[in-house]
């Protein structure tokens, strides 16, 4: 039997590249390696998972077997890749096992930003990152510092992520306090008007905001936790979720030779600077790129399964709308480029906001549509936004 194409990584990237693979090829050899439990789940549900009554069990809708049986591959839960030989194309395991692959691609996604926090409790901060820290987050829930349910929840960070479990928090019942350095929620991703209004529903909603300040340290008290503010002010806490980013993982990339930048450094073919060592998903920087989002890493893997199967083919987006997950005041984000010139026209009413990035126009043109928001009712405007994007 041939070598096999080893897949280092059993999230939404892995597993999807593992399934566009096995579609392109019935009889490619593969080999899937997860440092967790490799059962398939759906990463950006772990935000939403308390509104919907889900927990870390009903999260997974196949086991590492069920996954292993469909994909005729072999499946390593709970194994760790302890070191890289490019040269000789051989993983090491921590189980001593040595692995030869043809292709190896790493799918190993990304890691909490931590804050350089002090205090003695600082350690106690979570983070929810994968299902394992999903079932720690949700445990503390039920049972916090002092024993009771938590109900004094502060969340660090007002991103994408931060707002979202601002929000499934509230319907958990819980009053959560979301801190941010910025001066708005989503201040990366909206025009101003828009993280205006979604902050000021989830506020209407019971949360609560803090912002244009840092969390210095977070002591332990006879209480709970206290979160102390760089303005001198501190806020009483059952639990302290930290959610300031991510940071893609490129050790393995590194060990292995491979260029690493923000991410791990590869082409439009996924291929990083180390021939046969592939990247995709959250833990890759795709010709200057790092997009952290579901449907990027979707493209990616159809792409790089199509070049593992012997058809080069350079991965390529098309418009990609990302849905924030708040319920009290609904929000899809088109990001227009990078840098791209241009400025923000937005129009609002009490139920709905709309925003366009419009380019700067040439003489006797109008601007070009690069980007958009849409919340409230005029969420329902998402398909024909995104025609006008790809027209």
């Amino acid at each position: 039997m041939s070598d096999p194409v080893v897949i280092v990584g059993a999230g939404l990237a892995g597993y999807n590249l593992a399934r566009e693979l096995r579609k392109a090829s019935a009889e490619l050899p593969m080999v899937v390696i997860s440092q967790d439990g490799a059962g398939f789940y759906s990463k950006p549900m772990l935000s939403n998972a308390l509104a919907s009554g889900k927990t870390a069990a009903t999260l997974v809708m196949k086991s590492a077997e069920k996954m292993a049986e469909e994909l005729r591959a072999r499946v390593l839960p709970r194994t760790r890749v302890t070191q890289v030989d490019a040269s000789a194309q051989t993983l090491t395991l921590d189980s001593g096992e040595v692995l030869r692959y043809r292709d190896l691609v790493l799918a190993v996604g990304a890691d909490p930003v931590r804050l350089p926090l002090q205090g003695d409790g600082a350690e106690a901060v979570l983070s929810v990152n994968d299902l394992d820290d999903f079932a720690r987050f949700a445990q503390t829930l039920e049972t916090a510092a002092s024993g009771q349910a938590a109900q004094r929840v502060v969340i660090l960070g007002a991103g994408l992520i931060g707002c979202e479990f601002a929000n499934d928090l509230l319907a958990r019942g819980v009053t959560p306090t979301v801190v941010d350095v910025a001066d708005r929620v989503l201040a990366r991703l909206l025009p101003p008007e828009a993280g205006d209004l979604l902050q000021a529903r989830l506020t209407a909603a019971g949360a609560q905001f803090k912002l244009g300040v840092s969390v210095v340290a977070v002591n332990q008290g006879a209480s709970g936790l206290s979160v102390v503010l760089n303005d001198g002010s501190s806020l009483p806490a059952d639990l302290v979720v930290s959610a300031v980013g991510l940071k893609p993982r490129t050790d393995l990339a590194a060990q292995a030779g491979a260029t690493v930048g923000r991410g791990v450094q590869v082409d439009r073919l996924l291929a990083t600077s180390v021939p046969h060592v592939h990247a995709l998903g959250d833990c890759a920087e795709v010709s200057g790129q790092w997009l952290p989002y579901v449907m990027p890493l979707m493209q990616q893997a159809r792409a790089l399964a199509a070049t593992l199967a012997g058809s080069a083919t350079q991965v390529s987006y098309p418009a990609m709308p990302v849905i924030v997950k708040t319920p009290a005041w609904p929000t899809v984000v088109c990001p227009p480029p990078a840098g791209a010139p241009g400025q923000w026209a937005v129009t609002s009413s009490d139920d709905a906001l709309e925003a366009r990035f419009v380019s700067a126009p040439k003489a006797d043109q109008t601007g070009t549509l690069m980007g958009f928001v849409l919340q409230g009712k005029a969420v329902s405007q998402r398909q024909a936004l995104v025609a006008q994007l790809l027209g």
